[in-house]
């Protein structure tokens, strides 16, 4: 019998989603449903072109993320939630909301971080 490759869901969950900027992916597609490339990027914020190009092409081929391409001239691709993307999207509002709730207090250690490493 093959041993399975996690020993828990949420060393699944982190394989799939745990680069940095995959979850804000996620996040900013559930609320736009379609996004272009250069929305997505200005909603995550400081991702540079080359990182977000990289992140969809890996939750595209992961089956997260869906990349429509309507064949035009000019280029015009928008990204989209699959239903597995949509699902992990609707687990991940907790998270969010816990975030939302102790915003100042993860700032405040944020900061706190910031003056150990500097």
């Amino acid at each position: 019998m093959k041993e399975a490759p996690f020993n828990c869901g949420m060393e699944a969950v982190l394989d799939l989603v745990g680069a940095k900027w995959k979850l804000l992916i996620v996040y900013h597609l559930i609320h736009g449903e379609q996004l272009r490339f250069s929305e997505l990027r200005r909603l995550v914020g400081n991702v540079s072109e080359k990182m977000l190009s990289q992140q969809l092409k890996e939750m595209v081929a992961d089956g997260l993320v869906r990349r429509i391409d309507f064949r035009t001239v000019p280029p015009h691709v928008e990204y989209a939630l699959t239903a597995f993307g949509k699902g992990l999207a609707g687990t991940l509002q907790p998270v969010c909301a816990w975030g939302s709730e102790n915003m100042a207090e993860i700032g405040a250690i944020a900061s706190a971080r910031a003056i150990r490493t500097a």
